[in-house]
């Protein structure tokens, strides 16, 4: 999907409506969703191909423009004649999210569709370390499909890694990683998130939904991400570990789940533990959100982070 970003400030209130009125002073366009996930892979060093469907628009032509901008291989990113490229807009003014329009058509894969994205993928497999899956809740990943990645990936021993929405109701068994945030992994398990410890390890009803995730899924891991409380890393068989957040500035949380995801499966397919990746992925996540928008992290300011938390 394609972020873009409309700058601006408010100096009134519209005579039409009880709403603010934005003087547009500049716009930005930045991959968003998948896309995010991938420029996010390549500004740490990796290399990473996407595979998905945009639309036949002009939107699409500039969220591949910008991929390629980042060394993202877009060969096995389709165009698709019924769909259109989902493109969010955020007005911000005075440092602030006033409001988003999101244009989106929600379409399942055709058969024709699900057949060449399945041959990319199966074509790619053989010479990659790790499959990230963005589930945004589109039609793109359908249960057809995600079960017959999950057996691909198993079968050749690659690491799968999944952000899942629970809007979207999958079955989610067999994953190496699953990364849901506290609300969606409340939702996972079907369980109302009513009361909120400062302390996650003393979290009951958030302990208890990790592991009933961990016995119903059957993760390798699982890694609860937590907002401005940091994340949850989870295995079945070990207590929990809580890794503070590595925030010291927070200005937008756009795409930070993004950064998580990219982070930690980098580190775990470069020989890092899970807790290694976990760490490193809090930090990642830790720089981006200090910066506006749908952000990324390079390795010398991953580097200057623990040089300075150390």
């Amino acid at each position: 999907m394609l972020d873009q970003f409309v700058h601006g400030r408010v100096r009134r209130i519209s005579p039409e409506a009880p709403v603010p009125v934005v003087e547009f002073e500049r716009e930005s366009f930045m991959p968003g969703g998948a896309a995010n996930v991938a420029r996010n892979l390549t500004s740490l060093g990796a290399r990473a191909e996407m595979v998905g469907v945009i639309g036949r628009d002009a939107a699409g032509v500039q969220l591949r423009g910008l991929l390629e901008q980042h060394r993202v291989d877009c060969s096995a990113l389709f165009p698709s004649q019924s769909r259109m490229t989902i493109k969010k807009t955020r007005i911000i003014a005075h440092q602030q999210q006033v409001a988003r329009v999101d244009r989106e058509r929600i379409l399942p894969l055709t058969r024709h569709e699900h057949g060449r994205l399945w041959d990319a993928v199966s074509e790619r497999l053989p010479g990659v370390d790790a499959v990230i899956v963005g589930d945004y809740g589109k039609g793109l990943v359908t249960q057809a499909f995600l079960d017959q990645l999950t057996m691909a990936c198993r079968e050749r021993g690659v690491w799968l890694s999944l952000d899942p929405k629970p809007i979207h109701a999958l079955e989610l068994g067999g994953l190496s990683l699953l990364t849901p945030n506290r609300k969606e992994a409340f939702e996972l398990a079907g369980r109302v998130d009513d009361q909120r410890q400062a302390n996650p390890l003393v979290d009951a009803p958030l302990l208890e939904v990790a592991d009933c995730l961990l016995q119903k899924l059957k993760p390798a891991l699982l890694l609860v991400t937590l907002g401005d409380q940091g994340m949850l890393l989870c295995q079945r068989g070990e207590p929990a570990v809580y890794i503070p957040t590595a925030a010291r500035e927070v200005f937008d949380v756009s795409g930070a789940g993004d950064t998580v995801i990219g982070a930690f499966t980098l580190a775990v397919a470069a020989g890092a533990s899970p807790l290694e990746a976990a760490i490193l992925s809090n930090h990642a996540a830790g720089v981006v959100v200090g910066k506006f928008g749908t952000a990324t992290v390079s390795p010398g300011e991953l580097a200057a982070r623990f040089r300075r938390s150390s």
